[in-house]
């Protein structure tokens, strides 16, 4: 064999050695070549989010593309505990964004089950009603990771215990938003009808947690969750406490901030206890506030999202009772009133 040939032979078993090494993830290498150039970029990554893209997110109102968004980064983001620290403040917020996509679905699904039922269709109903509960059930599982997310940012401590160190803004939000992640999963959990196994305790650590959060800074969010969690466990009211006059004033202290975001917790209590009146009060409440007063510019994305639930629950009234969603710009007015009179009607000749 002459002096080339050999050459030759020993360049091919080199290159084959590196492609082994990087094709086959060879630990030394991985170890230290490629992980000292990754880990500082997963690390810029999750200071991004923090810093900027969490706080520019909250000042747009456009609720759709921040579901998307969350469903698409998730994975990514998530990815990056493989090689830095784990980024469980950003998982929380995502995974909640993300469950909240799924809840929309559900939504959705429910005003075609109202729809279908109206029109004595059973089969389209009954497929209606079970897309909902699948949804139902996505959603759990998102917001339960949220919640478990939030577990181990407290150092894998149970939440509703020992208030954990919230010095920066940053840590509060993430704080807020695993409490409504923990109440999410476990209502969603129940509407799915099936259930992944939600804790049923988690309503009431997240009102206990929610006493480490100050309400005028959180604009009323804490107390509301409070009171609203007061409204819906058997005996969890505290003695001398009276949840209506609680949400009522949480109520106020999100008006005053110009993020109404207190007044879904209203609502739902409201709504839970089959009390109307005061549903209907609340919805018009809403309405109102909206028109008069813009939202927080820092907060736009909480007053968006109330807005959004609010006009949910208003839609479902409306299609139980004419088959048909909240006419646009009519929030805050009901089929059986005399501002119903004014909502412009589309003949239905002209769809043809």
């Amino acid at each position: 064999m002459d002096l080339n040939h050999r050459r030759g032979s020993y360049k091919w078993i080199l290159l084959t050695l590196i492609f082994a090494f990087f094709l086959g993830g060879c630990k030394a290498i991985n170890q230290f070549l490629v992980k000292p150039f990754i880990k500082p970029t997963g690390d810029t990554v999750t200071l991004l989010g923090e810093a900027h893209i969490a706080p520019y997110l909250l000042t747009t109102e456009d609720l759709e593309a921040g579901c998307a968004g969350a469903e698409a980064l998730t994975s990514m983001v998530m990815s990056l505990g493989r090689i830095t620290e784990e980024p469980h403040e950003l998982a929380v917020l995502l995974h909640l964004g993300a469950g909240g996509c799924e809840e929309a679905r559900a939504f959705e699904s429910e005003l075609a089950y109202l729809r279908y039922i109206r029109s004595q269709q059973p089969d389209m109903a009954q497929d209606a009603l079970i897309t909902q509960k699948n949804h139902h059930l996505k959603a759990a599982r998102r917001y339960y990771i949220a919640w478990k997310q939030l577990i181990e940012f407290n150092d894998n401590q149970e939440i509703g215990g020992e208030c954990p160190e919230l010095e920066q803004e940053f840590d509060q939000l993430v704080w807020l938003a695993g409490l409504a992640g923990g109440l999410l999963a476990l209502n969603n959990d129940i509407l799915s009808g099936v259930g992944i196994g939600v804790p049923k305790n988690i309503a009431a650590q997240a009102e206990r947690g929610a006493g480490c959060l100050d309400n005028k800074k959180w604009f009323g969010v804490p107390l509301a969750l409070k009171a609203a969690v007061w409204s819906l466990l058997p005996g969890a009211l505290p003695e001398g406490e009276n949840e209506w006059e609680r949400l009522e004033q949480a109520d106020i202290m999100g008006e005053r901030a110009r993020v109404r975001l207190p007044h879904v917790f209203h609502l739902i209590a409201a709504y839970s206890k089959g009390d109307m009146e005061r549903v209907r009060a609340v919805i018009k409440r809403h309405a109102e506030e909206i028109e008069k007063h813009e939202a927080n510019e820092k907060y736009r994305l909480f007053d968006a999202t109330a807005t959004e639930v609010i006009t949910r629950i208003s839609d479902k009234m409306w299609t139980e009772a004419v088959g048909h969603r909240t006419p646009v710009g009519q929030l805050g007015s009901f089929w059986d009133e005399n501002a119903a009179d004014d909502i412009e009607t589309v003949e239905l000749d002209d769809l043809f």
